[in-house]
């Protein structure tokens, strides 16, 4: 197994365990919030497609599916279309709604981007450095597991908040 399709499975698994999260939920199922500051799932599964969205796109160098494909046109959410959700307050979250199609609609295209680049990529390539404004600097390996682990755990959480909806 080549380290891209290792990354190729782990990004398989995010998509996979949000699809489930949302499957077959109303609106007001998703954006069910069990206390005022909790995150729901609407906005957990938007949130794991806009940073994977963000970060692919600015290390592929490519335009983000979000604005690309029409999802932000879609979605009509009111935010601004470079938001990815990170540092949001309570009140944001609760704008966040959405259908669990639109939701996994936007999920598989970000994961269709996603799998399209990762199999560009030769080991090699997951040692160059992609931002240097931390320290030790961020490679492009670090980058791609750092979005892995991001979404595998708002992944969790959001089959978390639907265990409680008895879902």
């Amino acid at each position: 197994m080549t380290p891209a399709q290792l990354l190729d499975d782990a990004y398989g698994r995010v998509r996979e365990n949000a699809l489930a999260a949302v499957d077959g939920l109303t609106a007001d199922d998703l954006a069910y919030r069990p206390t005022p500051e909790a995150n729901s799932i609407a906005w957990l599964v938007w949130h794991l497609s806009r940073v994977q969205d963000d970060h692919v796109a600015d290390v592929a160098g490519t335009p983000q599916v979000w604005t690309e494909e029409g999802y932000a046109r879609r979605l009509r959410l009111p935010l601004d279309d470079e938001d990815t959700g990170y540092g949001h307050n309570p009140e944001q979250v609760g704008q966040v709604r959405a259908s669990a199609e639109d939701l996994a609609a936007y999920l598989e295209a970000v994961h269709a981007a996603s799998a399209r680049y990762l199999a560009t990529l030769g080991p090699d390539d997951l040692d160059h450095v992609v931002d240097t404004r931390w320290d030790p600097p961020v490679t492009l390996g670090v980058r791609l597991v750092s979005v892995a682990d991001d979404g595998a755990q708002h992944a969790g959480q959001a089959a978390y908040v639907r265990g409680l909806l008895g879902r």
